[in-house]
């Protein structure tokens, strides 16, 4: 495993990257943008995003950082004085538990939920997901970004 670690690090840096990049969008101006439409306009948007993200591509990064992020946490435990290792550790778990735990946790329920919900009840359905979906989705992509800057740096210290 400790051969592998380097490779497996970069996936879980390319995967963390990308997934927290796509969070920080929404973040910085996508929900923003949506919260700037007439409130059936918005949350209809939205309702269509969260079906068109679930894509061969997405779910791939998605599931799979996850699995090696547990392969690095497992490894650091059981090797815990090796060099990096507390940092990939540190890593590891800010992606488990922000990008991967709070999505399955917070915001996929909220997601699920915008989806039974009909465009006439916009007006009080929207604004309320908006500030649960966003508050958690800011705490999920800054979690992913401290996970891509554990993870480099234990990746650092990796090298001979």
């Amino acid at each position: 495993m400790r051969d592998l670690l380097p490779y497996i690090t970069i996936a879980c840096i390319v995967g963390g990257g990308v997934i927290s990049g796509l969070l920080f969008a929404f973040s910085n101006f996508v929900i923003r943008a949506l919260a700037q439409m007439p409130p059936e306009q918005g949350m209809s948007a939205m309702q269509k995003i969260n079906v068109t993200i679930i894509n061969p591509l997405f779910a791939t990064l998605f599931f799979g950082t996850p699995v090696f992020c547990a392969l690095i946490a497992v490894n650091s435990i059981m090797d815990l004085g090796a060099p990096g290792s507390p940092w990939l550790l540190g890593g590891a778990l800010a992606y488990l538990v922000g990008p991967f735990l709070i999505t399955m946790t917070f915001n996929v329920p909220l997601n699920n939920k915008l989806a039974r919900a009909e465009t006439s009840s916009a007006d009080y359905v929207w604004p309320e997901y908006q500030a649960a979906w966003q508050r958690w989705n800011h705490i999920r992509t800054y979690l992913g970004i401290l996970s891509v800057l554990l993870l480099s740096a234990g990746l650092f210290q990796l090298s001979p």
